[in-house]
């Protein structure tokens, strides 16, 4: 039995490897022709190509729920084809074991995945934007249209770029009453976070009254925010970028000042519940070789797995921005695609048993 399920879990981890890397592969090409686009300055083909390297960490947790379903559908797939699953159930092998030997090596790829999502992904990620704001110049003296916004009580504030070490490159800010006027703007070349203070350099100044405005312009300046490094690092990342404890410590942030903090708290469901998302998709694919897919070609199976993974993808996708819009719980708009996707196999196999 040991050798069976050895046997078992080298085939699926195999499969499921091999769809993985192919898929990072038609990601890769796709995130480098997509540069191409942004090509200016010191941001050339090799800084593009060292930018799409460093997402790939982040986009090894986004793709595993799908490798593993198509993984399990062509690993699965390639012994019924050989008649073994039916040698391994006339042998007196319960479908249940055959299901956990399948489940098993998924769990371990699913946990390293995790380690990854939290604890490589969010730094590589960091790196990879700072080094793309750097390289496109985005610290002159505008607001560029990709940098970072943040608001903070009645202060709104740009960043046009971030470096992880706690250094700010053209930094806006905009001050309002409580009536919503406009009470001064400030612009800096750089900010420096030092010995826990921030210290704002090149500054200027404006400062609007009723009668006129009044430019102020100084080398440096002390700056009293909330905001850490550690904080800004999170900003600078989209939600489904960041870790776990990330999305959590910036969302308690949001809450604390009065903002919506709705979105890293879907991410947040949405990262812990993957795991959950892995094994639903997992056990549809198991459900699939027992049930309807036990005769077809090895094509079509993937070709299933493709569109199951689509409409998996495309029902989590509706119902993340419907949770915000219509204010349901954002757990819910995880759990739901899950459980579907748990039932229908629990079904499939139950019917194939």
């Amino acid at each position: 039995m040991n050798k069976l399920g050895r046997y078992i879990s080298t085939t699926i981890t195999a499969s499921t490897l091999l769809v993985l890397f192919m898929l990072l592969g038609l990601d890769a090409i796709a995130a480098i022709v997509d540069e191409m686009g942004y090509l200016s300055g010191n941001y050339d083909f090799v800084a593009a190509l060292r930018f799409v390297i460093y997402s790939v960490p982040a986009t090894i947790f986004d793709l595993l729920p799908f490798a593993a379903l198509v993984g399990c559908l062509a690993g699965l797939g390639t012994l019924a084809s050989g008649s073994e699953l039916v040698v391994m159930r006339s042998a007196g092998v319960s479908t249940l074991r055959i299901v956990w030997m399948v489940m098993r090596p998924i769990i371990v790829v699913m946990i390293a995945g995790m380690l990854v999502s939290e604890y490589v992904a969010p730094v590589t990620e960091s790196i990879a934007k700072s080094e793309r704001a750097i390289a496109l110049k985005k610290s002159q003296n505008i607001v560029s249209r990709e940098g970072l916004w943040h608001r903070e009580a009645n202060r709104f504030m740009h960043f046009n770029a971030v470096q992880p070490n706690g250094i700010l490159y053209g930094v806006t800010m905009y001050q309002f009453d409580e009536q919503h006027k406009p009470q001064s703007t400030l612009y800096a070349q750089r900010a420096i976070y030092q010995s826990g203070e921030w210290l704002l350099e090149d500054v200027v100044e404006s400062i609007i009254t009723d009668t006129r405005v009044r430019k102020i312009a100084s080398p440096s300046k002390p700056w009293s925010t909330e905001l850490s490094p550690e904080l800004l690092n999170i900003l600078m990342l989209d939600p489904i970028d960041l870790s776990i404890a990330g999305n959590d410590q910036y969302a308690n942030y949001l809450q604390a000042q009065g903002l919506n903090s709705s979105p890293y708290r879907l991410a947040f469901w949405k990262k812990i519940l993957q795991p959950l998302s892995t094994l639903a998709l997992v056990l549809l694919a198991i459900s699939f070789i027992f049930g309807p897919l036990r005769e077809v070609t090895m094509g079509y199976r993937i070709f299933i797995g493709v569109l199951v993974g689509i409409v998996f993808r495309t029902a989590q996708d509706i119902l993340a921005p419907a949770s915000l819009v219509y204010g349901f719980q954002p757990i819910y708009a995880s759990l739901i695609p899950i459980v579907i996707c748990a039932v229908l196999g629990l079904w499939f196999l139950r019917r194939a048993r």
